[in-house]
C-alpha cells in the first residue's frame, strides 16, 4: 500500500515502478491551494459525515477495496483531494483523465493499459475522471463495459447532479458520494493551517485579525480553494506588516469577488426554486434575498420577471387579480429600462406578490380540466350552446333553448354548460382568500 507524500500529488504521471516525476517538484512551488492539499485524514476538514473512522467510504479506502465512485459536490469541497487521498492509501495504479480534453481514444488506451497491468502485475487500476459530467453519451458508453467487468474502477468527480448528467447504466454501477460545501468553521481551519504551516503554507508571514479570519471563512461560500486563493492574494499584496489585517484592509485588497452561480447548473435551479417558494410562502424578505442573489450573479432579469408572471397566476390568482398586472408591468419595465435600474420594479413585484393573498384555485382547476379532457376526449357540446349560423343548423336544433344571461337576474342563467356526463363537475373552486372569497360567495348563490 502506497504511503509516501509524493503519492498524493502525481498519481496521474507516475511510472509502473511508482517513481516520482517532475510534477512533484512543480507541486512544491505551485499555488497555495495546490500546496495545501490535505495529506492526512486530520487535514481533510469538513467531511466527518462521510469520512469518520468506521464509515463505509473510509473503510473501503483503508482496506483497499474501493468500489466505483461518483464524487459529487460544489467547487472547492475536496473531490479531487479525496481522489488523491485514495491514490496515496491504496495499492491500485491511478490514471487520471480530464473529461474536458479526453476522448474515446484516451479511454480505450486507459482500458488497454489496465488490462496489461492486471495480467502482468496483478495490479488493479483506478481511473479518475475529473469533470465526468462533460463526457457525452458515447464516451460514457465506452467506459461502461470495463467498469462492469472489473477491468478498472471508476472514480468520477462532478459539480453537476449525476442523475441528470450521467447515463443510468453507468450510474447504477457506481456509488454516489455527496460532498457538501465546507462550513465556515472548516474553512477557517483550512485558512489557519495555511497561515501557520512553514513548509507548504505561509509560515506566519501573513497575519489576519480574528474578525478577518471569520469574514474570509464566511464569504468563501464553502470553497476551500477559493479561500486559499484569496489568502495567497492577501499575502502577495499586503506586504509583511507586523499588524494583523483588518476586514476593511482585506476587502480593499481582494476587491469584489463574484458569487458562485452556474446559470446552467444545479445551483441555478436551487436558487430560483427557493425564490419562488419564498414568495409563495409570503416571505417578502427571503424573496428579496434570492432576487439579490440572482442579480448579483448576473442572472437574466427577463428570466426572473417571467417566473414572477407565472407565479402571479399560479399562486396568487384571483385572490388578487392585480398581481398579474404588477408582474407583467414589472417585466415590461425591466425590458424598457434594463439593469441596474430594473432591479427596482423587480423588487416591487416580489414584495407585492409575497404580500398578496394567495390562491392556486385557477392553477388546480386547469390541471383537473386537462386531466378530464385527456380521459374523456372531445365530448359533444350541448345543443343549446352551439352556434346556429345557418338555417340548416337552426333546423337541427343548434342554439335551441339557449337562455341569454343578461335577461336573467344578476346576469346569470342556470342552464347546463358542461357536456353530458360531466354535469355538476367543479373545476374551479374559489378559496376563502382575498377577492376569491367574494367570488365563492357569488358562486354559492347560483
Amino acid at each position: 500500500m502506497a504511503s509516501s507524500n509524493e503519492d498524493l500529488f502525481s498519481f496521474a504521471q507516475r511510472s509502473e515502478s511508482g517513481a516520482p516525476t517532475e510534477s512533484d517538484a512543480a507541486v512544491a512551488t505551485g499555488p497555495l491551494a495546490h500546496r495545501m492539499r490535505p495529506e492526512t485524514w486530520d487535514e481533510f476538514m469538513g467531511h466527518d459525515r462521510i469520512l469518520a473512522p468506521g464509515s463505509a467510504l473510509r473503510t473501503w479506502i483503508e482496506t483497499d477495496r474501493v468500489p466505483s465512485l461518483i464524487l459529487w459536490g460544489p467547487p472547492g469541497c475536496g473531490k479531487t483531494t479525496l481522489a488523491r487521498m485514495i491514490a496515496g492509501k491504496t495499492s491500485s495504479h491511478f490514471v487520471t483523465l480530464s473529461a474536458v480534453h479526453a476522448g474515446v481514444k484516451d479511454i480505450k488506451e486507459a482500458v488497454e493499459s489496465a488490462r496489461v497491468r492486471r495480467r502482468q502485475f496483478n495490479r488493479k487500476t483506478i481511473l479518475f475522471v475529473d469533470e465526468i459530467h462533460r463526457f457525452n453519451k458515447s464516451q460514457q458508453d465506452a467506459l461502461l463495459p470495463h467498469v462492469e467487468d472489473g477491468t478498472l474502477t471508476l472514480v468520477g468527480a462532478t459539480t453537476e447532479n449525476p442523475s441528470f448528467e450521467l447515463n443510468r447504466a453507468l450510474l447504477s454501477r457506481a456509488r454516489v458520494v455527496r460532498l457538501e460545501p465546507l462550513d465556515p468553521e472548516a474553512v477557517r481551519g483550512v485558512i489557519e493551517h495555511a497561515l501557520s504551516d512553514p513548509l507548504r503554507g505561509l509560515g506566519g508571514i501573513l497575519k489576519l485579525a480574528p474578525e478577518t479570519l471569520d469574514w474570509l471563512a464566511r464569504t468563501s461560500e464553502g470553497d476551500a480553494r477559493r479561500a486559499l486563493t484569496s489568502l495567497e492574494s492577501l499575502a502577495l499584496y499586503s506586504g509583511t506588516g507586523a499588524e494583523p489585517l483588518t476586514v476593511e484592509q482585506a476587502q480593499a485588497l481582494l476587491q469584489r469577488q463574484p458569487i458562485p452561480y452556474d446559470k446552467n447548473g444545479e445551483e441555478h435551479y436551487n436558487v430560483i426554486s427557493a425564490f419562488i417558494k419564498s414568495i409563495r410562502d409570503s416571505d417578502a424578505s427571503a424573496g428579496l434575498y434570492y432576487l439579490a442573489r440572482m442579480i448579483e450573479a448576473g442572472e437574466d432579469p427577463i428570466f426572473i420577471a417571467r417566473r414572477l408572471v407565472v407565479l402571479a397566476s399560479e399562486d396568487v390568482g384571483n385572490a388578487d387579480p392585480r398581481a398579474l398586472q404588477v408582474a407583467v408591468a414589472a417585466m415590461q419595465a425591466v425590458d424598457l429600462i434594463g439593469m441596474p435600474e430594473g432591479r427596482i420594479p423587480l423588487a416591487q413585484a416580489v414584495t407585492y406578490l409575497a404580500s398578496a393573498p394567495k390562491s392556486n384555485a385557477s392553477y388546480v382547476g386547469i390541471g383537473e380540466a386537462l386531466e378530464e379532457v385527456r380521459k374523456s376526449g372531445a365530448l359533444p357540446v350541448p345543443m343549446h350552446l352551439r352556434n346556429a349560423v345557418t338555417s340548416l343548423m337552426k333546423g337541427q336544433g343548434y342554439g335551441q333553448g339557449y337562455a341569454y344571461a343578461h335577461d336573467k337576474p344578476e346576469a346569470a342563467s342556470k342552464q347546463r354548460h358542461l357536456p353530458d356526463g360531466l354535469e355538476g363537475r367543479k373545476f374551479y373552486r374559489p378559496k376563502d382568500s382575498g377577492l376569491e372569497r367574494q367570488i365563492r360567495e357569488r358562486d354559492a348563490k347560483k
